[in-house]
Parts: structure tokens; sequence; C-alpha cells
């Protein structure tokens, strides 16, 4: 099937699916209103084969190092997906599957497939990493951008609730330090630590209610730009391909999902 855009409706929601550029969610609107930033560069886009920086752009595998392009200097950011056509496998109305092979400069074989399904009241997001060769680590994630203010009758900022466990320190290379801290106020571009599941909350007053939740324990959240708030779920922490490795092998491949759930008051 071709790469154009997808789009999947379910009740008074729609959401774009964009997979020539980049596997990206382009849009997501709830009754009319769009939630997701838009521009080529944002909506939501998947984080793989890792999430957020690595440090100067190398990462070792075993004693050998890899060095990624420095896209984000002195820093490897965000992955590759994001910057390659996908492949769409089906499409139904309200469901698109993704593929997508990992070529350099990342330097094994693999293939990214991401679900996307749409129903009333959520949009559920699944990525799976594999390899039919050599094991490598890498990580999954999503990175969406939450319009901070959605206009009109709904000109509230939003607000963004959650509790985490614990804060990684950010070094002056924003980059974790190891080590983790108690909670801080924002505004931030920090990653957490949610052992039981990501779990945040953002409100636009009297309008929607939008809970980001997924199985894993990581979430970056940034909210720095005044137009967007960004809720990351991940697979593990920014330079977590050196810190934490997740391995995938051709018998056990790297899986998460994320769900959003949206509720009006």
């Amino acid at each position: 099937m071709s790469n154009e855009d997808i789009t999947l409706t379910a009740g008074d929601a729609e959401a774009t699916v964009q997979p020539g550029n980049g596997g990206r969610i382009g849009g997501l609107r709830v009754g009319g209103l769009e939630l997701l930033r838009q521009g080529e560069r944002f909506g939501c886009f998947p984080m793989v084969p890792w999430c957020g920086r690595i440090r100067d752009g190398r990462f070792m595998d075993g004693a050998t190092v890899h060095q990624m392009p420095l896209n984000s200097p002195p820093h490897a950011i965000h992955g590759t997906v994001r910057d390659g056509a996908w492949r769409t496998a089906r499409a139904s109305r309200s469901e698109a599957v993704l593929t997508y092979d990992l070529v350099e400069p990342w330097p094994y074989p693999g293939r990214v497939t991401q679900v996307v399904a749409l129903t009333e009241d959520s949009l559920t997001l699944t990525m799976s990493v594999e390899t039919y060769g050599s094991s490598f680590p890498a990580q999954i994630g999503w990175h969406p951008w939450f319009r901070r203010n959605l206009g009109g009758t709904a000109a509230e900022d939003a607000r963004l609730d959650f509790g985490p466990a614990w804060q990684e320190e950010r070094g002056a290379d924003h980059l974790p330090t190891g080590k983790r801290l108690d909670p801080l106020p924002g505004p931030w571009d920090d990653c957490f630590g949610m052992p039981g599941g990501v779990d945040v909350t953002l409100t636009w007053p009297g309008w929607l209610e939008l809970k980001v939740t997924s199985p894993e324990e990581w979430v970056v959240v940034y909210d720095e730009q005044e137009a967007a708030v960004c809720v990351e779920p991940q697979t593990g922490p920014p330079d977590g391909l050196n810190t934490r490795p997740r391995l995938v092998t051709p018998l056990e491949p790297l899986e998460a999902t994320t769900t959003w759930t949206w509720r009006r008051p």
C-alpha cells in the first residue's frame, strides 16, 4: 500500500495518520477541535530506536561504539524513524498498521511496526521493534505535541496533573546525571519515573480531560514552549541506550503501548 495520509474516524473523533511523514499522528480532532500542534515536525511522532538524547551521539553494544548523527548538537535526539517514510500494511475506518524497516545510520537491520487504533473516546498506539539478525539495544517512545491552548470557547490553558515517584536530575547537557530527585515544579524538560505505569492528565478547563497512560514507567514532560505541552511515554530514560539498554533479539522483540483517553466534563 502507499504511504499517503490516512484518516481514522470513530464517533466525533478523527485522527490523521501520516506514514510518509515519519509515521506520525498529524492530527487528533475531538468534536471538531484539534488537540495536537500542527506542522510538519509536530503532531505526535514515534521515537525509535531511541528516545530523547544520546550523549555525544554515541552508544556501545558490547565493545563496539556506534556514532549517530548529531542532529541536536552535541547529541543525537529522538531516533531515526521520524525522518523516514513508513508503509501502510493495512488500514480500516478506525485502525491503521504501519511498518518501517530500519536503515542507515542505524547500524542494525530490523523492522518497526506501529498500530494506531481509534475509538470514540481513546487513541491507542502500539509499537514493536523486531530483528531477524543481530540483537541490538533499542528504545520505543512517543512525542506528542498537545496544544496548550485550544482557542475559541476552550481558551484556557491546559493544566497538567501527575504524581511521579521521582524526577531524574538533569545535567547542564540536558541528560540525566543518574541521581533521582523528589519531583520539582515546572516548567520541565525532564524525565520522571512512574513505577506503576505512566499516568498523566491534561485538562483544558471546561472542555476536555485527556489522560495519557502506558505500562512503561518512564515519561518525559516538556512544557517550556508556549504553544504546546509534550507528555512522552517511553521504555527508558534519555541516553537509555547507554544507561538502561533494552535488548531486541530474534526471539524477543521490544514492544510498548500508550493510550490517550478523553472525556468531557
